[in-house]
């Protein structure tokens, strides 16, 4: 939702609490504005609460590359109270302002194209569509092509309910006529008639079938696929999202990076934080073609199931010159086939049991895949590798075994390892070649 709507408007209006500050779902709407390229304001909400301060808000968003227009940026911070409704009227002029200043305009005497946010089959009105009118007017009993589907714009209602019989650039409108249910994020166009929106949408239902038969979801973007643009004469831009165990590792890979200089080469970093790689970062990576690299922080089980399900390359690091002479390498058309972490099992440890001349014993259930003894193994506390090694024991109840199934419980002991948790989750994983075809 956030990377459709950063995509169809000029303008974002980033909203945060003065109480609460940056939150984690600021910063994945930030980052997604900022991957569109688009203007961002900041309306600092709730400014008449106890304790509000602005120019905490303003020091934060430092930290995101937001600079005040007080501290010599170009970003406008503007108070707002939507309770009270202090401050809306100047939030309304910045919008205005930076309209102005960036000529964002649109020409209402053409045929109207705009983008479905929303659609929904409804008892008794059929397919209804909310959609964005960014070019054109649109007038009742248009005939209009949404992605795959069209029909003929029987009813038009504002936000408020409102029945209209035009709408021009940029007014959401809910529409009723289609002839099925659009996708959201789908274009739309108005077409003369009847028969050309049929054949339109007829294309683009052919379109869609031959897109299915190359990739069934998004573009899987990965370092290898920059040789065959290197080969082909095209400029490369490689999208990165960065996860890090800590700070310093992230800040020092972000200046590295910035100082690759590869000729006819760029690289952009859409986001980067610390903490293990997350779901929101696969959605993010998908969205804009990026790849995902963590450095000492794995991916969890619902982001590896996203990822797989998209197609997103996510690569982990233990050493950051590694990471670096594999962009370089990629950048230069010179990537050679590489080893690759593939997960085997995962563990819980629900409880730790201390034995003499022995030491820690984790008792755990397998929660994906299988454990066996032959896997490589590391510790995973919140996310973030603890160790990396061997195990030195598997046991199901008093019997050493070989491998243990998804579903059940068993004993680990870890090999020269001791500093093990309840929580923590034991990652089996084997290595495996992965080479350019």
């Amino acid at each position: 939702m956030r990377a459709r709507g950063a995509q169809v408007t000029d303008i974002v209006v980033l909203v945060v609490a003065a109480d609460d500050g940056v939150m984690p779902q600021t910063i994945e709407a930030l980052n997604h504005a900022k991957a569109a390229g688009v203007e961002i304001i900041v309306a600092v909400n709730k400014i008449d609460k106890p304790g509000a301060s602005l120019e905490k808000i303003k020091q934060s968003m430092l930290e995101h590359e937001l600079v005040a227009e007080e501290y010599g940026g170009e970003t406008m911070f503007v108070p707002v109270s939507a309770l009270k409704g202090t401050g809306i009227e100047n939030l309304l002029d910045s919008i205005n302002l930076v309209a102005e200043v960036g000529e964002f305009t649109a020409n209402p005497e053409r045929h109207a194209e705009g983008t479905v946010l929303e659609a929904r089959l409804e008892k008794g009105r059929g397919p209804v569509a909310n959609v964005l009118v960014q070019k054109g007017t649109l007038k009742q009993g248009d005939r209009v092509v949404m992605g795959t589907t069209w029909g003929r714009v029987r009813a038009m209602s504002d936000h408020l309910g409102k029945k209209l019989t035009v709408a021009g650039p940029s007014t959401p409108v809910e529409i009723i006529g289609l002839q099925d249910v659009p996708g959201a994020g789908d274009n739309f166009v108005v077409v003369a008639n009847d028969k050309d929106a049929k054949a339109l949408a007829e294309h683009r239902v052919e379109e869609a079938r031959k897109a299915d038969l190359v990739e069934n979801i998004g573009r899987r973007v990965t370092l290898e696929d920059l040789i065959k643009q290197k080969t082909e004469g095209e400029k490369i831009v490689l999208h990165l999202i960065i996860k890090s165990d800590v700070g310093g590792t992230l800040e020092a890979m972000k200046g590295s990076i910035k100082q690759l200089n590869v000729e006819g080469t760029d690289v952009k970093v859409l986001h980067s934080a610390v903490g293990a790689i997350s779901e929101s970062d696969i959605s993010l990576a998908h969205t804009y073609g990026a790849v995902v690299i963590g450095f000492n922080v794995r991916p969890d089980s619902k982001a590896r199931r996203t990822a797989d399900e998209f197609g997103v390359e996510v690569r982990t690091y233990n050493v950051i010159y590694e990471a670096l002479d594999d962009i370089e390498k990629a950048l230069k058309g010179m990537l050679a086939p590489t080893f690759q972490d593939k997960v085997q099992g995962v563990a819980e440890i629900r409880e730790v049991f201390h034995v003499p001349k022995i030491g820690s014993i984790a008792g755990c259930r397998v929660t994906e895949g299988s454990i066996a003894r032959n896997h490589q193994v590391r510790l995973l506390r919140d996310g973030t590798i603890i160790w990396t090694g061997r195990l030195a024991s598997l046991r199901r109840f008093k019997d050493d075994v070989r491998e243990v199934q998804e579903g059940y419980e068993c004993g680990m002991n870890l090999d020269g390892f001791n500093d093990i948790k309840a929580g923590d989750l034991i990652e089996t994983f084997s290595q495996e070649q992965v080479v350019t075809t």
